[in-house]
């Protein structure tokens, strides 16, 4: 049978229900979002003389919530005008419309009994076949089946999202005794591929696999700080991006989350683990005891380990908790000699071990709770999970670390290690020396390009399942690299196709990526289909090396900015005209350069959480590697309407001089950025193999070179007399500075073509000469100069 999904039904329109309805309609499905009616009228209601059998009042409920997160940051909506694929309606009303519905989704709170009420109405109306699941976090999956029927019963999962469903690409899968291994199967393929998620069969146990790890992992934390005597900001930087987990690290997390849902999952697990070795460490210190009697929960109630206040000069101050007297005081920056050796060390997994070697406080820190995580993630196997890399997969996912246990683990050596855990009283499960006795030394190893995993039961290397179907560089590092310089690597990603990665900081593009980027060019045209330009760091590229435009501009050695910013405008558009298909993909941060370079492939192959715009103006320049000339063309070639219309243009030059960056692929597409052709790849694990794909496509539907354009349509001195009425508008009303007026007018020229008196066609060569000239004559510009050093002094841009 094939099954698909075209319209789902959500219960519950909460936090979590309003935000899986937003990520359904994100991916184009039809979605149904039902709550309950109210009991009483509000006072508004009263006033307005409405009954509780009046529509407005009886969808009360279920438009407040879903208007709240419409109105929520970061947006759970690719688009805003997405909303328009959710219908919503009440659970005595429109709970019969679901039998024309796929799958049917219950976000109810976290009751069985009323989980189970909710299920008897289901029951009544769901088509057989149809798929149903529960999205909980704490309620065992097998408890919820209690009187329902056998078809009830076969179709029937958990399917636990991560909160906020957009951003947390976590999705586990929960089968019962009685699911048809089918549904389960359909499940782990349908959240991968359509969903961008990464699924977990995860076992029927508490909290499943990512919250009984990631909370005990936070827990430990919380332990091993009051052992060592740290403090909340010393423990929130020593958990943060040093080790690859998020900004946020471990107590701003907990006031983002809301402490109460903490409490709440440690207890639950407390109480439903009695035979769990880690047990007391779900057991929380007395000091949460005192926060939650406070109400001092976080962002929710707007103090929790942090608070956000105003001093004397009416200046945002964050203070932080002081845990041993309660009283919140300044911020206190955290030192650590272990810190400051690891610095320079780029590569995350090269940083573990110096990081765990160290003598002072943060090594002692780092040893006692990564040992301790170590041990405890040995022990849940096969209790949680069967395979060691479901761990992995879970925690990263759910909780946004780059790098899971055992790999860190990996990254650390096991064997060096384990005599260290064995006298701070961290002895691992038995299967590790087992393992070790074998001869088998990590965890993971690469084969052939694909990841494979330590099985216990064979006490062998198996591929991890579906590795095949990814493109993942690290894999294919030692065995596949055709070409490398400093800042860039070329691949053979295999069937003829190769690919290009950056790696340098943040993947900005300096001479060694363009010279990368013309050396993989030079080899496709000469012996390959095609090329994929894209990396798997953190961020696709945060633009052009400011540091060499800032050397040769304060040295005033313009020939040398003029030099730079032909070779990178040819290069980019060596990456649009050449003889083979060069298909880029862009994901995370993509700015200034990195999105010049999208904008110039065949097709691009874009991430759906791709944030990407031209922003030089925030560093005083314009777009100098095309960007400028290439927005200007897509509005002449008529894109949205058809006709070059004033708008258009004014609309793509506002995006300019403003700075504005797309929230996602879908955003980007409305400015321009994207195209109709452009593709989105909703899994990021699946990006470079789909890109490598649209290559191979392009290369055999006959792929030709484009000839450069010569009929661009600018508007000349009429454009430029609109766009500066807008602009001086803005300056008087001191919404701009001089110099942005300045750099708008530069932007304005190119666009319009320049000093013509009227419309007219021009070629590409033409704009991208007027671009570079506006781009070099801003070099100048002692306030351009100002900005761009605080870029890279400070990492914050200056508005003078």
């Amino acid at each position: 049978m094939t099954r698909r999904i075209r319209k789902v039904a959500v219960l519950g329109s909460g936090i979590m229900g309003s935000r899986i309805a937003c990520h359904f309609a994100n991916i184009g499905v039809d979605v149904l979002l039902l709550d309950i009616v109210p009991r009483e009228l509000n006072d508004q209601e009263k006033k307005k003389g409405l009954t509780l059998e009046d529509k407005v009042v009886r969808n009360r409920i279920v438009n407040d919530a879903f208007e709240s997160t419409l109105k929520s940051k970061p947006a759970s909506l690719y688009d805003k005008d997405f909303a328009s694929r959710i219908t919503l309606g009440n659970f005595d009303d429109d709970i019969s419309k679901i039998k024309d519905y796929d799958w049917t989704i219950e976000v109810v709170v976290e009751n069985l009994d009323i989980k189970k009420k909710v299920f008897e109405q289901v029951e009544k109306h769901r088509t057989p076949g149809t798929l149903i699941t529960s999205n909980t976090s704490g309620i065992p999956i097998h408890l919820m089946l209690d009187g329902r029927s056998e078809d009830f019963q076969k179709h029937f999962c958990g399917t636990h999202f991560f909160n906020p469903p957009r951003y947390l690409r976590l999705l586990e899968i929960i089968p019962t005794p009685k699911t048809d291994p089918e549904i389960t199967d359909f499940l782990m393929h349908y959240g991968d591929l359509f969903l961008g998620k990464t699924t977990v069969l995860a076992k029927d146990t508490p909290a499943f696999i990512a919250n009984r790890v990631g909370i005990y992992a936070i827990l430990k934390v919380i332990e091993s700080m009051q052992k060592l005597g740290l403090n909340v900001d010393e423990v929130d930087k020593l958990t943060g991006p040093v080790i690859g987990r998020p900004k946020s690290a471990t107590f701003r997390t907990s006031d983002v989350v809301g402490l109460d849902t903490l409490v709440k999952v440690a207890t639950n697990l407390y109480e439903g683990l009695p035979n769990d070795e880690g047990r007391d460490t779900f057991k929380l210190p007395d000091v949460v005891g005192k926060l939650m009697e406070n109400k001092w929960l976080g962002d929710k109630t707007g103090q929790g380990f942090y608070k956000k206040t105003k001093d004397d000069k009416g200046k945002t101050e964050i203070l932080t908790l002081n845990l041993e007297t309660l009283e919140y005081e300044p911020k206190k920056k955290a030192s650590f000699g272990t810190l400051e050796a690891t610095k320079p060390i780029e590569n995350l997994k090269e940083r573990f071990k110096p990081l765990l070697a160290g003598k002072d406080k943060a090594g002692e820190f780092y040893r006692d709770s990564f040992f301790a995580l170590f041990k405890y993630v040995t022990n849940r196997i096969p209790e949680i999970a069967d395979e060691l890399y479901k761990i992995d997969d879970a925690v990263c996912a759910g909780f946004g670390w780059e790098v899971g246990p055992f790999e860190t683990w990996d990254s650390i050596g096991i064997e060096k290690s384990i005599q260290q855990m064995e006298e701070m009283g961290y002895k691992p499960n038995k299967w590790v020396y087992d393992m070790l006795d074998a001869g088998i030394k990590t965890f993971y190893t690469a084969k052939d390009g694909v990841r494979h995993y330590y099985d216990i039961d064979s006490k062998s290397y198996k591929p991890v399942p579906g590795a095949d179907e990814y493109i993942i560089l690290d894999n294919i590092r030692e065995s596949k690299v055709l070409w490398s310089n400093s800042g860039s690597t070329i691949f053979d990603l295999g069937d003829d196709v190769i690919g290009i990665e950056f790696h340098t900081k943040m993947n900005t593009l300096g001479g060694e990526v363009v010279e990368g980027i013309n050396k993989a060019i030079d080899m496709a045209e000469k012996d390959y289909r095609g090329l994929v330009i894209g990396n798997q760091g953190a961020q696709f590229s945060a633009g052009a090396n400011l540091g060499m435009v800032f050397m040769y501009a304060i040295e005033q050695e313009f020939d040398e900015v003029d030099f730079m910013i032909r070779h990178f405008q040819n290069t980019m558009m060596r990456v649009r005209y050449s003889s083979v298909p060069v298909v880029v993909a862009p994901h995370g941060l993509s700015l200034g350069g990195g999105c010049e370079m999208t904008m110039h492939a065949d097709v691009v192959q874009a991430a759906a959480e791709t944030y990407i715009g031209l922003v030089e103006v925030g560093v005083g320049l314009i777009p100098g590697g095309g960007g400028t000339k290439e927005l200007t063309k897509r509005v002449s070639d008529g894109i949205q309407t058809g006709d070059v219309v004033l708008n258009d243009l004014q609309n793509a030059f506002m995006n300019i001089a403003t700075a504005k960056v797309a929230t996602s692929a879908e955003e980007a597409r409305g400015m321009h950025i994207l195209r109709p052709q452009d593709r989105i790849s909703m899994n990021i694990d699946r990006q470079l193999a789909d890109a490598k794909a649209t290559v191979i496509e392009l290369a055999d539907a006959g792929y030709t070179m484009p000839v450069q354009a010569s009929n661009i349509k600018v508007q000349g001195k009429t454009g430029m007399a609109l766009f500066m009425a807008g602009v001086n508008g803005m300056r008087m009303g001191n919404y701009i500075s001089d110099h942005d007026l300045k750099i708008a007018n530069k932007i304005a020229y190119v666009m319009c073509g320049g000093d013509l008196s009227y419309p007219q066609e021009v070629t590409e060569q033409y704009l991208l000469d007027l671009e570079r000239e506006a781009f070099l004559s801003l070099t100048g510009e002692k306030k351009t100069l100002e900005r761009i050093q605080s870029i890279l002094t400070t990492g914050k841009p200056l508005r003078n």
